[in-house]
């Protein structure tokens, strides 16, 4: 069985703050970037099939990952 701790759980082990700010900023990168390749890509294809060809497709996914790096 687990032992039962008495008292406040902040006295328990301590804890590595540098790992979990460097855990959460790369959680928090992989969700913008992937988020921002997403939209990019279903507004191109949706571009790509209602307007133009698949040529015009790429370019714009290009601008658009373009425009998200230089405002991002």
């Amino acid at each position: 069985m687990a032992e039962i701790q008495h008292g406040p759980a902040e006295l328990g082990a301590q804890m590595d703050y540098p790992e979990h700010e460097r855990t959460y900023q790369g959680f928090t990168f992989l969700v913008k970037w992937g988020t921002t390749v997403l939209v990019a890509l279903m507004a191109s294809m949706a571009f790509a099939f209602f307007a133009a060809g698949w040529f015009s497709g790429i370019i714009l996914f290009a601008l658009i990952m373009a425009a998200a790096v230089f405002l991002m």
